[in-house]
């Protein structure tokens, strides 16, 4: 099959063929569409909205999806987008009676520099990885609702229903779902989703600018009846995120009603409300899916799995998907992996979600509301995944091993360079980290990047020892997947033996045989 490229063809408008097309321009099908744009593969993202998703909605980014924005090359526009959250302030009669921080705040290290989760509003987020996107010649198609599919052994073939009542097919290679808890993807392909049942309940949810409300702390009112009403400050915008408990079926969510209900449950008059910018009703659910991928087809984001906003994981867990399945993508489709590899993506991300739907739900149901460490997703990895290879022996219990997220490492180069381990980690290439001297096989330069430390001819210079603290004092080979995860860990004198066939099912074969 002949596939159109993307990149000629900015508005996605012609396109007929692409290596994947994506449903769904939210953060999940965004950030998947610039790590496929990265690595030369083809991609068209599709939404049937005729614009961005507008509102606040999930506003927490965690530092471990902020190492992948570092790595997509967003997180210096994210985070002049972000800030802080505020301390919570209580108010009871019109005064404020009480504060407490709710999300603690981490000392940054070494070998975790982003140790706090940044609230931007998703609106921005999304306009940042939207322009992203563009930068990299990438394509969104607005406007466009896929209605229909059908795929064989090579192909899928989409249908697409346009704004202009026109009716378009376009074939790919694969078909990632992005499009949402109500995924029609999902639910063509007869995949069922089951999960926890949540306390009923609703809250409207709204943008709004206001009066007279300062702007350094997190505003909660609360009510005898455990209604609720809550107003979360927007970092470099004049907006204030409302949430409003509500106990009707379907309650009006007009600006004039939802003027009236903030007024109701909190001591700010209507005039106070200056403008109301966008409103929504939540309720919560949780859910998993009982596959990732049938055939040539892929759920991800809250296509697989539905969280409760507490803790605020389920956006991030969403990113995280895209970052496990874009590589395996780019090595199926440019560098002759076996179709295979792909099933990797449920094996190593369903255990995931299961797991982040039981820490949200738990927090949900406690109501508690203090968020820390243990919610930031660094500690996530992949020890038990078929892709995952540890070879040494005698490793203390709490040392790296193969399957750890790969930390970050502040070093000098051999010409004196400051440099930090996440520099050598950026990008669509693997990366071999060697501690000592080790014998190598022949390597393609372009696919793996090699950085040696310490030894004969070393690239980097451990100056204040952060990456012995980081990785041990070896010697040792590291084979690290283009998602920032040890996927070999292996004596040194071992490596030449180990690295060759620990590549090959990521190419299809040996990279020796390809030497850079």
């Amino acid at each position: 099959m002949e596939l159109n490229n993307v990149k000629d063809v900015r508005d996605g408008s012609a396109v007929t063929s692409v290596d994947v097309l994506i449903a769904g321009a939210g953060p999940t099908g965004l950030a998947l569409a610039i790590d496929l744009a990265r690595r030369g593969v083809s991609a068209l993202v599709v939404e049937r909205q005729d614009h961005l998703s507008r509102g606040a909605r999930g506003n927490g980014l965690q530092p471990r999806t902020q190492e992948v924005y570092e790595d997509l090359g967003v997180l210096p526009a994210i985070q002049a987008a972000g800030g802080a959250y505020p301390p919570v302030a209580l108010w009871e009669d019109g005064r404020i009676t009480d504060t407490h921080v709710m999300i603690e705040r981490v000392d940054p290290t070494p070998a975790a520099p982003h140790s706090n989760a940044l609230m931007v509003p998703q609106w921005r987020n999304i306009e940042v990885l939207h322009e992203r996107l563009w930068e990299l010649d990438g394509s969104v198609l607005f406007g466009t609702e896929l209605t229909a599919f059908e795929q064989d052994a090579d192909a899928v073939r989409s249908r697409l229903a346009l704004s202009d009542g026109t009716v378009r097919t376009v074939t790919s290679r694969y078909l990632v779902a992005a499009d949402g808890g109500r995924s029609t993807v999902r639910r063509a392909l007869g995949i069922g989703m089951s999960g926890p049942a949540l306390a009923a309940g609703a809250a409207v949810l709204a943008d709004i600018r206001v009066d007279g409300l300062d702007r350094d702390h997190w505003h909660r009112w609360t009510r005898p009846d455990g209604g609720f009403a809550m107003m979360l400050p927007l970092p470099h915008t004049d907006l204030f995120q409302t949430m409003t408990s509500v106990s009707e079926d379907a309650p009006d969510t007009s600006p004039e009603a939802v003027r009236a209900l903030i007024a109701a449950r909190t001591h700010i008059a209507p005039e106070q409300i200056r403008d109301i910018v966008w409103t929504s009703l939540f309720r919560p659910r949780a859910g998993m899916a009982e596959r990732f991928r049938a055939g040539r087809v892929f759920l991800a984001g809250d296509a697989a799995h539905i969280h409760s906003p507490a803790g605020g994981q389920g956006l991030n867990t969403s990113v995280q998907d895209t970052y496990n399945l874009g590589w395996k993508l780019g090595q199926v489709l440019r560098h002759g992996a076996p179709d295979a590899l792909l099933d990797t993506y449920e094996t190593e991300r369903r255990p995931i979600a299961a797991r982040i739907l039981d820490t949200s739900t738990r927090l949900h149901e406690s109501r508690s509301m203090r968020r820390g460490r243990d919610l930031h997703q660094l500690d996530i990895g992949y020890p038990d995944s078929p892709l995952t290879s540890e070879l040494r022996t005698d490793v203390p219990e709490d040392a790296l091993r193969a399957g750890d997220r790969a930390p970050d490492a502040p070093c000098h180069t051999a010409g004196g360079k400051p440099f930090r381990l996440f520099e050598a980690l950026r990008g669509p290439q693997f990366t071999v980290l060697v501690l000592g001297d080790a014998e190598l096989p022949p390597l393609d330069g372009e696919l793996v990047h090699t950085y040696r430390v310490g030894g004969q001819a070393p690239d980097l210079v451990d100056t204040d020892g952060h990456i012995r603290d980081a990785y041990g004092d070896g010697p040792a080979v590291f084979l690290i997947r283009p998602d920032g995860y040890l996927t070999l860990a292996a004596p040194a004198e071992e490596a030449a033996a180990h690295l060759d066939a620990a590549l090959a099912p990521y190419v299809g074969g040996a990279l020796g045989r390809v030497a850079g």
